[in-house]
């Protein structure tokens, strides 16, 4: 970004209300949370470049196995394809679950309609404890045709990310990995955790990834305190 930006105040002075008859409370109120909202903007972009610049992390050594969607099984860097980077999301559907965790499957169907966009810029996998063909059955049940599914071969993966406890519970995991010429090193992971929300907030990432919550911040009643979604509303 420019050294020297306009202020964000004196920006959204600019601002027009789309519809007349609104009161100078409201005008006034709207053009200060708009200031608010353009240095929003600029620090999302900073955050963004300052996550670019992360200088190499760690090099992934333990040899992860994985069972792909063809039934072979594969290494970590085998899920890579002709990728540099991987986007790989864990999902709570171990084989102790009847049913994949709701939160899991919102965010994968937000991600599911921009799929094939993805992947024409970073592999994308979906790995889960439970095997292929029952997050095959899931998928095709939702209409998901775009998401590739892999199973974790033993659970070493998810217990190195601290993911899954010792009763069998699970968390989910959005974690980036890049290719080092024959070697896989960590790009970034999802660190927030739960100790770190703030009193009365659930834990979650800034940016929030799940674009259910984003878009409900854009209403009036917001995200709740109480709910969440569900599997089924029938």
């Amino acid at each position: 970004m420019p050294a020297t930006l306009k202020p964000a105040a004196e920006m959204a002075r600019n601002a027009k209300t789309p519809f007349p008859g609104a009161s100078a409370a409201y005008e006034e109120a709207r053009r200060a949370l708009l200031a608010e909202e353009i240095e929003f903007r600029r620090h999302m972009s900073r955050l963004t470049e300052q996550r670019r610049a992360l200088p190499p992390g760690p090099v992934i050594a333990k040899n992860y196995r994985f069972q792909d969607e063809q039934g072979s099984e594969v290494g970590l860097i085998d899920l890579f394809g002709d990728k540099q980077t991987l986007m790989a999301y864990f999902w709570m559907y171990g084989p102790q679950r009847e049913r994949p965790c709701p939160m899991c499957t919102n965010w994968l169907g937000a991600v599911h309609g921009n799929a094939a966009d993805i992947k024409q810029r970073v592999a994308l996998k979906v790995l889960g404890r439970s095997s292929v063909e029952r997050q095959l059955a899931f998928a095709q049940e939702r209409g998901w045709r775009d998401l590739n599914f892999v199973q974790t071969v033993g659970d070493d993966y998810a217990r190195d990310l601290g993911i899954l406890m010792p009763d069998g519970s699970e968390y989910p995991a959005l974690t980036i990995f890049r290719r080092d010429g024959d070697k896989v090193r960590l790009f970034w992971a999802s660190e927030m955790a739960r100790e770190m929300a703030d009193p009365g907030q659930d834990p979650r990432d800034a940016p929030d990834i799940a674009a259910l919550w984003s878009i409900l911040d854009l209403t009036p009643e917001g995200r709740g305190t109480d709910w969440y979604p569900r599997l089924r509303y029938d």
